[in-house]
């Protein structure tokens, strides 16, 4: 909330209220999951203290501790000092809480029974020899889901016109899978005639990474994907300094479109899903940039619709879900695909 990247709630015409509690301490899901993180590091470093019958070596230990504030101080640290009683003297250190692998794992369960197995298997460190450490052979993921036990249960909140949504979860792309939780997406799925979720990051890799983990795990089958892309960004794509990006560039926007247009193929082509790119606006976008940008996708069978949420809310919008609920009902996921096989190589 405070770095550079700040809240998660939207903005313009087009957010989530209350923005001030989802962005702070909401439900207390954060702090939730800091705790379980927190409590097997206690419970490891105790181990380790009391004895280490597992012979754990201390130079090996994987994880770390996390705080949901992004303190640099806190990275890399010496723990463990004040003598023999105090603990064992080691290096450490704090992820924030939502890099850590509790929310991806937190994100991916589908029920209390689930989440419990999954925190079974974490690794935490090896030992001097032998196999990889887990929370299991500390007998720490009871405990810890005990801490997440209503932290599981999906957040209802809701935009300004007033619409239900759930926000719950949110593991970060580069680090696990970028999506929210399975447990909310089945809930808005249940109870929706159309659920529309977000991968994070561009969709090289949080589109990759819904697809393949969140869709196997949980056996999804999208009715269609939309591929949000901005003018701005594409002439940025293309070299233009941020500072020039707002002046009309007809051939700087040429030159970055590939860019979409392999995210475009990729969809259509690897995953074999139907396609909908939202071209995201701002008030310097010109009419010929949209309409290159339009004629470019078009040109690969799909349909670049002007999407206006931010300034118009729900009316900005209108356009853009009226493609979508044709393309989900002319247009065929049956031959949707993995982009691999989990039984793979690596060189696959």
């Amino acid at each position: 909330v405070f770095g550079i990247k700040a809240g998660a709630a939207g903005g313009g015409y087009a957010q989530v209220l209350p923005m001030a509690d989802l962005n702070l301490h909401f439900t207390g899901g954060f702090p939730a999951i800091g705790a379980a993180n927190n409590l097997l590091a206690a419970m490891l470093d105790n181990h380790i203290q009391q004895g280490n019958a597992l012979g754990i070596d201390p130079k090996r230990i994987t994880w770390k501790r996390a705080v949901d504030m992004n303190d640099r101080q806190l990275r890399h640290i010496i723990d463990g000092l004040g003598g023999e009683k105090q603990g064992v003297p080691r290096e450490d250190g704090f992820d924030i809480t939502v890099a850590s692998e509790i929310m991806a794992v937190f994100c991916l369960a589908t029920s209390i029974t689930d989440l419990k197995e999954r925190l079974a298997r974490i690794i935490v460190g090896y030992p001097y020899d032998g196999k990889p450490v887990t929370a299991h052979d500390l007998k720490a993921e009871g405990a810890m889901a005990a801490l997440l036990k209503d932290a599981l249960k999906p957040n209802l909140v809701q935009p300004l016109e007033g619409p239900p949504a759930f926000v719950h979860g949110g593991p970060f792309a580069n680090i696990a899978h970028g999506c929210n939780s399975v447990q909310a997406t089945a809930l808005a799925m249940k109870t929706g005639d159309y659920a529309i979720t977000e991968a994070g990051f561009g969709a090289d890799l949080g589109a990759e990474k819904f697809l393949d983990i969140k869709c196997r795990l949980a056996g999804l089958k999208p009715s269609a994907v939309v591929i949000v892309a901005t003018v701005r960004s594409l002439k940025y794509n293309a070299g233009i300094p941020f500072a020039e990006l707002t002046a009309e560039n007809l051939e700087a926007l040429e030159a970055g479109l590939p860019n979409l247009l392999q995210h475009v193929g990729n969809i259509k082509n690897v995953y074999k899903l139907p396609c909908v790119v939202a071209i995201n606006a701002f008030p310097t976008d010109t009419d010929a940039e949209l309409e290159l940008v339009q004629a470019k996708c078009r040109e690969l069978g799909v349909n670049a619709v002007l999407a206006q949420h931010w300034a118009k809310g729900g009316e900005g919008a209108i356009a853009l879900a009226e493609e979508v609920v044709r393309v989900c009902e002319e247009e065929s996921n049956e031959d949707f695909s993995f982009s691999y096989e989990l039984e793979g190589s690596i060189e696959d």
